[in-house]
């Protein structure tokens, strides 16, 4: 298990000027965007626009703060908030989105097709986050400040941090009243939980 801290990570602006993304973790390691096998990132977005298209990726997209209109080709348009459930959609479709306040915040995850897929889920902790044996990693992002339970001391934790678990690990994560979290679970192709 790691702890990958939000303060550790640098933001880079998009080109467009519409937000900024920072990548939370990458595989392999130092990957590309042409070349990874699932990249999980967080994005700041200050401005609606188109999203970049990334051929033979699927992606996921959950709201950590505001809301936006998310327009996917071929799809109705989804007013998209931090309290609704996940998005899945092609990364390789037209698709945009529009701020519907002054600023956002999204966790974006991507798989490439045919090689990995991803389930992005909202919990609640009441017992302990266990890494699937089949995944190939987890990773628990909380949304309120929290601890995580640990033999020697317990760890405090902020909103954009993240736990990452080896499939197998396990973790305690708790927090007034309780630690609501997003968990990504990354599968290789063909498997789940």
């Amino acid at each position: 298990m790691r702890i990958l801290r939000a303060s550790d990570r640098v933001a880079a602006p998009w080109k467009n000027g519409g937000g900024t993304t920072t990548e939370v973790a990458v595989f392999p390691a130092g990957a590309g965007f042409d070349d990874f096998g699932w990249r999980i990132s967080i994005a700041d977005i200050v401005r609606g626009g188109p999203f970049s298209q990334f051929p033979g990726i699927d992606r996921t997209l959950a709201m950590l703060k505001g809301e936006v209109s998310l327009s996917v080709a071929g799809r109705k348009t989804i007013a998209l908030s931090a309290g609704m459930p996940p998005v899945e959609f092609p990364g390789d479709v037209a698709t945009s989105a529009e701020l519907t306040g002054e600023a956002a915040a999204d966790l974006n995850v991507m798989t490439r097709r045919g090689v990995f897929t991803a389930r992005v889920t909202r919990r609640s902790c009441a017992d302990a986050i266990l890494a699937p044996s089949s995944a190939a990693a987890m990773f628990a992002f909380p949304l309120i400040p929290a601890t995580l339970r640990n033999p020697i001391a317990d760890i405090p934790l902020v909103p954009r941090d993240a736990i990452a678990l080896l499939p197998g690990e396990s973790a305690v994560l708790y927090g007034p009243p309780q630690a609501d979290f997003y968990a990504v679970e990354i599968f290789p192709a063909g498997k789940t939980a």
